[in-house]
């Protein structure tokens, strides 16, 4: 099943420390809508992905692993998606970065093992997945600003519950 999990590569002119640095402020990056430590073994924190002030994406990720400079691993505790019939097709996926340094600064190898083209939201994921690591997550490598997902007040929270 893994063999046929999402995988994209992105090529950085940064150190594997500044890569690590950059993927662990999720915050940056992924969204701005995230309760908790993102980087602590052990933590969990919440993810919710919104868009247009409405929540389409809840996730529950436990810090699974942290090697500075060369591996960050998550595991999806818990999921829900308002664009999806089958609420565990993300539960007990892992997500991957694994880093290598290069002559011109580092590579990140990004899975998201379990993400697999059977599923209802494989399609959707994939296209998401690849904006915030090509796009956003270079872009916070490379200039310090990243384009993550927007917060929701409270108030517009308990709305698109």
């Amino acid at each position: 099943m893994n063999d046929q999990s999402f995988t994209t590569t992105l090529s950085v002119d940064a150190s594997p420390a500044e890569a690590f640095a950059a993927i662990s402020d999720v915050r940056g990056w992924w969204s701005q809508d995230v309760d908790g430590p993102t980087d602590a073994v052990g933590a969990e924190f919440a993810y919710r992905g919104n868009q247009d002030g409405v929540n389409l994406h809840r996730a529950r990720i436990r810090v699974e692993e942290l090697v500075p400079g060369e591996r960050v691993v998550w595991h999806v505790v818990d999921n829900w998606m308002s664009f999806i019939d089958d609420q565990r097709e993300w539960t007990d996926t892992r997500i991957v970065f694994e880093i290598e340094p290069t002559p011109q600064g580092s590579q990140i190898r990004f899975s998201h093992l379990g993400l697999v083209p059977s599923y209802e939201c494989h399609d959707v994921c994939v296209d998401a997945w690849t904006f915030f690591i090509q796009d956003s997550l270079r872009s916070l490598i490379s200039t310090g600003l990243g384009e993550p997902m927007e917060r929701l007040e409270p108030s517009q929270r308990a709305a698109s519950a």
